[in-house]
């Protein structure tokens, strides 16, 4: 099979130099003995699907599953025969010679999807945003680093890890440059948010152009880079048994500047991360800045990613003893303050004020009559997540998507968290994904709130955009979660509900509307990670063994303070 080049982006994949071999990784670690081998995790929470009906759900996703190996999954004690490294996906793409016909849109969302690559020296670097000629490219053309994470695992899952390898290499490089917003120079460990292949005709040659913030929307740094490329290095160690790209100086530096960033001590009294508004997916003004959950969630995932990726050498060592100290800091914040369950809306709801001392319960001195009314309704007696935001005397009871799944995939939820939100997503179907899959958040602000909160801002109207839009890019996320917790159904559910119209409208980047029936009012066409977002969901579930590149099983040392969720049941 001979490698893409630039003239032929849709004529094979990408050369694959290395097979997939067993890495030398064990995510079943213990912070405060990281030399220690630990013990295997019983997975308890097959108890909370029927294994019947997930058998039922196993057998049909692949011929290649026979009932030896069905009846062996179901019997296994921990979830490390499915953490291994990636086996190709069996779906007939291009490196696959099975004849099992998945959905028809499969085949053309890869068509699509390598029409996106970008080149650069005549190696493919990156997917582009969107191909969308009928609109303004704005930045629309360039390759962003969140947007590759779904694009770079479709990669992985199909055995092309090149690709991934030449960006993670391409961005370790841009992150050397100097950053400056104005006259103001940025942290020396910031990823870009975004780059782009300049050609000059003249001199026949292509050089890269970065934006670190200073070109975006706000002029926001992001604060998401960084930690998506800790994890995707992770991924793409684990995925190909190849260790040697993460063992590499560079490497081991640009996650030590990362690290640096923020690990760093200031006058913070809590482990949780404060940003801006506009850092992350949500990009724009949405009331998002103090403590944002999805920013939480991923540094909490790279935090963990990085553990197991950082070189025992004495500056390796030096930031294991701040991360492990740090993720113990942190998962208490999480899972006590951010969690919220029907029996702790009841506890908010009554909660006292204005106390003082380390006795005081209402610590961030939330005042109960700011609770909005739709959440007494929302909120199911089984179920739970964790909210969007926690500050002093503000909590943003928002549901946020990727956010909770993130939380699930990291094992910042506890098993019993995580079976909280997927019982939360079954109850409020029809809010969370309705006709179109998925909530960005919910609910949508409007009125005087959106006037305030978004400064009148045209894009995220209610119901739009990253006003509770539905974004099928989140699929991917949300299959992941369901395989994880053992709700395979969910996913297949919210994936053939996409099937009914994502090919149909073009694969628009996200819908707007209480149901997500309408295409987006600004939403580009064949926008990629709606793409790869789809075909990642359909590959997971058809290989669930593909989880383990993005998945981290719970530590057992960190003692979370809910032991078992109040919603949680058998």
């Amino acid at each position: 099979m001979s490698e893409l080049s630039p003239n032929a982006a849709q004529n094979g994949p990408i050369k694959n130099n290395g097979s997939p071999s067993s890495i030398a990784e064990n995510e079943d670690i213990d912070f405060s003995k990281i030399s220690e081998r630990p013990r295997p995790l019983t997975m308890e929470r097959q108890r909370s699907y029927d294994e019947r009906s997930f058998m039922t759900e196993l057998s049909g996703m692949s011929p290649r599953l026979s009932l030896r190996n069905i009846d062996s999954f179901a019997r296994m004690d921990h979830l490390e025969s499915v953490f291994s490294p990636c086996r190709r996906s069996g779906f007939n793409t291009p490196k696959s010679g099975l004849a099992f016909e998945p959905h028809p849109m499969f085949a053309e969302a890869w068509e699509a999807l390598r029409r996106s690559l970008v080149f650069f020296r005549g190696q493919p670097v990156g997917t582009i945003a969107a191909l969308d000629n009928s609109e303004e490219e704005l930045n629309y053309d360039q390759v962003f680093v969140r947007d590759f994470v779904p694009s770079a695992l479709a990669f992985l899952m199909n055995g092309e890890p090149e690709i991934v390898k030449n960006f993670l290499k391409k961005t370790l490089r841009l992150q050397s440059w100097e950053k400056k917003v104005d006259r103001f120079q940025l942290g020396e460990g910031v990823m870009p948010a975004s780059f782009k292949v300049l050609h000059d005709p003249v001199r026949n040659s292509e050089t890269l152009i970065a934006d670190f913030g200073e070109s975006a929307i706000g002029r926001v740094a992001p604060v998401d880079s960084g930690f998506w490329w800790i994890i995707l290095l992770r991924a793409y160690t684990k995925s190909t048994g190849d260790t040697s790209l993460a063992e590499l100086p560079e490497c081991q530096k640009g996650m030590r500047l990362i690290l640096t960033l923020c690990l760093s001590e200031g006058f913070d009294t809590f482990p949780t991360l404060l940003c801006a508004d506009g850092c992350c997916m949500i990009d724009r003004r949405m009331g998002v800045y103090g403590y944002p959950i999805e920013i939480q969630a991923l540094f909490f995932m790279a935090l963990r990613c990085a553990l197991l990726l950082l070189k025992q050498d004495d500056q390796g060592k030096e930031f294991i003893e701040r991360i492990v100290k740090r993720l113990h800091a942190l998962s208490f914040h999480m899972r006590s303050y951010f969690w919220l369950d029907m029996k702790q809306l009841n506890d908010i709801y009554r909660y006292k004020t204005e106390e003082y001392s380390h006795t005081a319960v209402n610590k961030f001195n939330v005042i109960p009559d700011s609770i909005p009314e739709w959440i007494f309704d929302f909120m199911p007696t089984h179920g739970g997540y964790f909210i969007g935001n926690v500050s002093p005397a503000r909590m943003d009871f928002r549901w946020f998507c990727l956010g909770n799944c993130v939380a699930i995939l990291s094992s910042l939820a506890t098993p019993e968290q995580a079976i909280a939100i997927m019982d939360l997503i079954e109850s409020r179907w029809e809010e969370l994904v309705g006709e179109m899959p998925l909530k960005v958040c919910y609910p949508a602000i409007e009125g005087h709130e959106w006037r305030i909160v978004t400064g009148c801002d045209p894009k995220n109207t209610r119901w739009s955009y990253h006003n509770a839009g539905s974004w099928p890019v989140l699929l991917w996320l949300l299959t992941a979660a369901c395989i994880k917790t053992g709700r395979p159904q969910i996913a297949r559910r919210a994936i053939e509900l996409a099937e009914t119209r994502m090919l149909k409208d073009s694969w628009p980047e996200y819908y707007d509307g209480k149901l997500g029936r309408f295409i987006g009012k600004q939403a580009r066409k064949f926008q990629t990670w709606s793409i790869a977002g789809y075909l990642v969901a359909k590959m997971m579930l058809e290989d669930p063994s593909h989880l383990g590149m993005i998945s981290l099983e719970e530590d057992k040392q960190m003692k979370p303070l809910i032991k078992r969720s109040a919603s949680w049941t058998f």
